[in-house]
């Protein structure tokens, strides 16, 4: 048995100011050089595996998930800001919480959302202004975390309950990255107070959650969102769930359930943009479907769709996968000790070149062919631990693409896609013209 291919410490430290504001580059110039497996030494006796080898990805994730958990970096720092929930929790834990939580995210659950949807995003894309540049990130994250609201809590909560919520989590999140990428100053987000500065945001989070649950549970009549769903779900004995448990589930459905959105919407229209014969096709498809529902527009726009996947391909919201193995893991020629920390790189995974062709050009058609590609494509994760929301993300950016269509055509400006790798891809300057169409 081999060992791993190395990168030495000292080159993480010298590259650790590149890192921290992006380290893809870094990470792919390892991947090219040391191939698909390697190990990235930290200092101070610490490393992490990186991989973009999606047969361990799939061993890890599906075939031989039980022997792997969740990196401390999702069942302790994410926990701080996040509660212990479906996304942050382990074991039987996890096993009884996602049994309980599937079936609200069952497509009939979902379909029964989708007028609530509907109107989030009229209503927010009303904001767009045209015949001059702007950036479509913020309005784009507006819009996935007012759909999110208002699919869980319908009218019981404000707009400035809203926008408040929204300021949290992006706090958190960038509060979390910096955790994460500056480990040495662990001590002075201590004793600066900035920690504790961030966890008296999350905890105000909680608080207006509670206010919103405390109000419908004095309420005789049903809504038909999210929460009431949430309300109503029982366990297999019958009992619902604690009140704590309600409030942290709902708290990472808040921050999970709008990144993937907003992220992915801003690189979609970004490629549309730089694409003219792609716009041309996917507004021919919006116009067929112009007097449709929202159900039946999801279920006439395989071109829309196909759209979204070749954009999450090329720019997953979820770009790494973290796991640690709990048993020794022998793989190909290597041996990796067990309890290490496994970084999988859907980024690198998706632009493979034995797998796609072209594989840094955008060729929505490709998922149009009728070709498999589960073995190495993943952008809501793999395996009993996918993205339970998946459904609800894919809806959703649907019914966007089809509003934004049936009345604008959109045009780039001149400078490169920007990404801004936090805990997910992010863009950065997605700057765009919007014209009415004629």
């Amino acid at each position: 048995m081999k060992k791993l291919p190395q990168v030495p410490a000292y080159l993480f430290l010298k590259n650790s100011l590149q890192i921290l504001k992006n380290p893809l580059p870094f990470h792919h110039r390892n991947f090219e050089k040391l191939g698909d497996t390697f190990q990235l030494n930290l200092g101070l006796g610490k490393h992490v595996v990186f991989s973009r080898d999606q047969d361990l990805a799939i061993l890890a994730l599906q075939k031989q998930q039980k022997d792997f958990i969740k990196s401390p970096i999702q069942t302790k720092d994410l926990v701080k800001y996040v509660g212990k929930g479906l996304l942050t929790v382990e074991g039987e834990e996890w096993k009884t919480q996602r049994k309980l939580l599937q079936p609200t995210f069952y497509k009939k659950n979902i379909y029964q959302l989708l007028d609530l949807m509907q109107d989030a995003i009229v209503k927010q894309l009303q904001n767009i202004k045209t015949d001059q540049p702007i950036d479509v990130f913020p309005i784009f994250n507006d819009l996935a975390f007012k759909v999110v609201a208002k699919s869980l809590f319908s009218d019981a909560i404000s707009n400035e309950q809203i926008s408040r919520l929204q300021y949290i989590t992006e706090e958190a999140q960038n509060m979390l990255v910096k955790e994460l990428r500056q480990p040495y100053k662990k001590w002075w987000f201590i004793w600066s107070g900035e920690l504790k500065k961030k966890l008296l945001l999350t905890k105000e989070a909680l608080q207006i959650i509670e206010g919103i649950i405390t109000k419908r549970r004095k309420q005789s009549s049903q809504k038909e969102d999210l929460l009431d769903m949430l309300l109503h779900t029982t366990y297999e004995d019958g009992s619902s769930m604690t009140h704590e448990k309600l409030l942290d589930e709902i708290l990472i459905l808040f921050i999970a359930g709008h990144e993937t959105t907003s992220n992915a919407l801003s690189f979609t229209t970004q490629l549309i943009a730089r694409n003219p014969d792609v716009q041309q096709k996917l507004i021919q498809e919006v116009d067929q479907n112009k007097l449709r529902t929202p159900l039946d527009v999801l279920k006439n726009s395989p071109f829309t769709t196909a759209v979204i996947e070749e954009s999450m391909r090329l720019y997953p919201p979820v770009y790494f996968i973290d796991r640690v193995n709990t048993k020794t893991l022998k793989f190909k020629d290597y041996t990796i000790p067990k309890n290490t920390s496994l970084l999988f790189s859907l980024y690198e995974m998706h632009r493979k070149q034995e797998f796609w062709e072209e594989p840094l050009n955008f060729i929505p058609e490709r998922f149009l062919n009728g070709k498999n590609h589960a073995a190495y494509y993943f952008p809501f994760g793999a395996g009993p631990r996918k993205c339970i929301g998946n459904n609800f993300a894919m809806y959703e950016i649907i019914l966007v693409m089809q509003e934004l269509f049936a009345k604008y055509q959109i045009e780039f400006t001149n400078q490169p896609i920007e990404i801004l790798p936090l805990i997910s891809l992010k863009p950065k300057n997605a700057i765009l013209h919007f014209n009415y169409r004629k």
